[in-house]
């Protein structure tokens, strides 16, 4: 049974069961029906509502929001919980989430354990509340907090929880506690839907409504949820319950919401294949070898995760500078209250940071090289790291580009290496490539899925190519926008078109974000590769050599004065117009769509291909890295969702007309012709 009752004395007790997580689907809340009739017929004083396993409720069962909606509602639920004649306690623990809140509110009394996390995701998933959050929630705890936390899909722990009045009491055993509180006290507690109305000024609103914009840029239930909680001081009760049920209903079936259930359950599903799981044991000693910018903040990822990290230098400078780095993420971490203070000591305390000839490496379980992106300089690193190392012990190289293979082969054993491509800032995104090379073993690939479990990312595999999954995309993303460049655009009206389409920044405003040397580098390693039919821009060689590397030389594609903020450079007008003109260009505008569309289609047709060569072993890994890795639009799903969307039809269609302008460059995917063809989608 989904739903178990049985009663004590005069107490009845109610137990969702449905792990792991007790989603709320169809059976329980038939159950929760018949268990409300069952106490008032029982005769009860008061019932205590739990959850079975390690949560109470972790919102609704997802995989009903696909299909038709069926009787009885969660709302109805709800009511018939508020306006039992047996007054309800909601004993809550684990997760306490969307439907398992409402809930929650629809009892007399709340419990909670400390630990508990409670909240109301549902705007992550392209929804509002549907069964009361937004009229119940600001009658509870005021507006303002209720502004705090629904728009923002934020959750709060118990202990924080009861500081704002959303639950009654602590209690390590709430179900216990429950069962020991006053009859009469219980009684005389108020429903949640008949408490006060205590409205808060319009300015709250419109700040609740930029705060949204700028954290879910883009999307829509944020918004609707806002004006949802400000219809609350103006409606009646039953009125604001009819507002939230019509905005939910069609919010469900929204682009946004399929999209965004897409990404959801695609990182749910990105975890270590059966067969690696009983090998995946999570690295105690890590030693990170490089000390800059990538490997330090890598080192501090396996800190946060309680790992003993030793981060070796080939020198005392290099020493000197990768402990000041350390120290400066801790210190930033401290401001920002991510830590407190005994959790920097701890970091301190699990951290060494040495040379390489003072390097101790017998108690080390995983070596990780981030050094500079060099095959040749890379090769004589792991060369000396393996003979430093146990045998069995898991070599990883961070490497963004560079052939694994290639890398491989300077090692005695091969096998034992493994491609892990952090992102930066390693200790912050969430995307870890796990890059498997024609010889890695069983072994290697377990270690890579146990460290993205450990540092709490999100793992996916690439086969060997330039460039893994991610930044082969953003490579022809990049050289699309350089021809449109060449050919009319300007930096900023490229940049304008994608930020309009949902990325936070364009590729120029991200290229002097990163450093435009990063790419000259990476430009130069394929000088000798690169097809010579190929179109090349050269635009950003010339800036490189003005020495206008981005923001941290104070100009690139745009200038940045002292003051902060970006301006249009003439300079760089004039390097485009000049190039176009040596070029024989005669440069033409480009409509905001036009440009869109473009940038997308080299995309899809990029990531079509990597699917069609097995580079990725699915469409949805596609998607995850683009989503986690380089600011594709969560509301969108993902690339290979927007495509889908599109239809393969529309798309070949698409890059055949573009194929006249370039053959080489727009050439249609192998498995877009097929699906064309077939009417089959690319998310199979």
């Amino acid at each position: 049974m989904t739903v178990k009752w049985y009663r004590q004395g005069t107490c009845g007790f109610v137990e969702l069961n449905n792990p792991p997580v007790n989603a709320i689907n169809s059976d329980i809340r038939k159950g929760l029906i018949d268990a409300v009739k069952w106490a008032e017929a029982e005769g009860l004083e008061r019932v205590i509502l739990s959850g079975v396993g390690r949560a109470f409720a972790a919102g609704a069962d997802t995989k009903e929001f696909d299909i038709p909606v069926t009787p009885p509602h969660l709302p109805d639920v709800v009511n018939h919980i508020e306006k039992s004649t047996v007054p309800w306690i909601a004993a809550l623990h684990g997760a306490v989430l969307g439907g398992g809140s409402e809930l929650a509110l629809g009892c007399k009394y709340r419990i909670a354990r400390s630990d508990a996390t409670i909240g109301f995701p549902e705007v992550l998933l392209g929804l509002v509340p549907g069964a009361g959050g937004t009229q119940r929630l600001p009658r509870l705890v005021g507006f303002a907090e209720a502004l705090s936390l629904i728009p923002t899909g934020k959750a709060i722990s118990g202990s924080a929880a009861v500081t704002i009045g959303l639950v009654d009491l602590i209690d390590d055993n709430p179900v216990r506690a429950a069962s020991l509180i006053n009859q009469k006290k219980l009684d005389m507690a108020l429903p949640v839907s008949m408490m006060k109305v205590f409205p808060v000024d319009t300015p709250k609103y419109d700040t609740a409504r930029q705060i949204a914009a700028k954290r879910l840029r883009g999307q829509n239930a944020p918004l609707k949820a806002i004006s949802l909680l400000e219809a609350a001081q103006s409606t009646s009760f039953a009125e604001g319950m009819q507002l939230e049920r019509t905005e939910f209903l069609t919010l469900r079936q929204s682009p946004q919401a399929r999209a965004l259930r897409y990404i959801f359950f695609a990182e749910r599903a990105a975890k270590a294949p059966n067969a690696l799981r009983p090998d995946m044991k999570a690295p105690n000693h890590v030693a990170v070898i490089g000390g800059g910018t990538m490997g330090t903040s890598i080192a501090y990822a396996f800190l946060n995760a309680g790992i003993i990290v030793t981060i070796i230098e080939s020198d005392n400078d290099g020493v000197q500078r990768a402990s000041k780095a350390i120290e400066k993420i801790i210190s930033s971490s401290l401001s920002s209250d991510r830590i407190k203070q005994h959790e920097a000591t701890d970091r301190r305390t699990r951290l060494t940071v040495t040379t390489s000839t003072n390097a101790d490496l017998r108690n080390v379980d995983l070596a990780v090289e981030a050094v500079f992106e060099d095959l040749i300089i890379k090769q004589k690193v792991l060369k000396e790291l393996e003979s430093a190392l146990m045998p069995n012990v898991t070599i990883a190289t961070n490497t963004s580009y560079l052939d694994v293979n290639m890398i491989a082969e300077c090692l005695h054993n091969p096998s034992r290496l493994v491609g892990l491509h952090f992102f930066a800032p390693a200790h912050i995104m969430k995307l870890l490539e796990i890059i498997k090379s024609d010889k890695t073993s069983q072994a290697a690939m377990a270690m890579g899925y146990a460290v993205a479990k450990s540092l709490g990312k999100i793992p996916v595999v690439s086969g060997v190519c330039d460039g893994f999954i991610g930044n082969r995309i953003l490579a022809i993303y990049r050289e699309v926008a350089d021809t449109m460049l060449m050919d009319g655009a300007t930096p900023l009206e490229i940049d304008n078109a994608m930020v309009a389409f949902g990325y936070a920044m364009g590729p120029y405003e991200a290229q002097d974000l990163s450093g435009l040397d990063i790419a000259h580098a990476n430009r130069r390693r394929q000088d000798t590769t690169r097809d010579p039919s190929r179109r090349y821009i050269p635009i950003a060689d010339r800036l490189v050599m003005q020495n206008r590397l981005g923001q941290k030389t104070g100009s690139g594609w745009y200038q940045y004065p002292e003051g902060g903020g970006k301006v249009i450079d003439p300079f760089v007008e004039n390097i485009i117009c000049n190039e176009a003109q040596e070029a024989n260009i005669t440069r033409q505008s480009f409509a905001q769509e036009d440009i869109q569309r473009r940038l997308l289609l080299a995309m899809i047709n990029e990531a079509a291909n990597i699917l069609h060569e097995g580079i990725a072993a699915c469409a949805a890994d596609i998607d995850l890295v683009l989503v986690h890795g380089y600011g594709f639009a969560r509301w969108h799903g993902g690339l290979m969702h927007y495509a889908d969307q599109l239809g393969a039809p529309y798309i070949l269609t698409e890059l055949a007309t573009l194929c006249d302008e370039d053959p080489n460059l727009w050439e249609p995917s192998q498995l877009i012709v097929e699906c064309a063809a077939t009417g089959q989608n690319l998310i199979s």
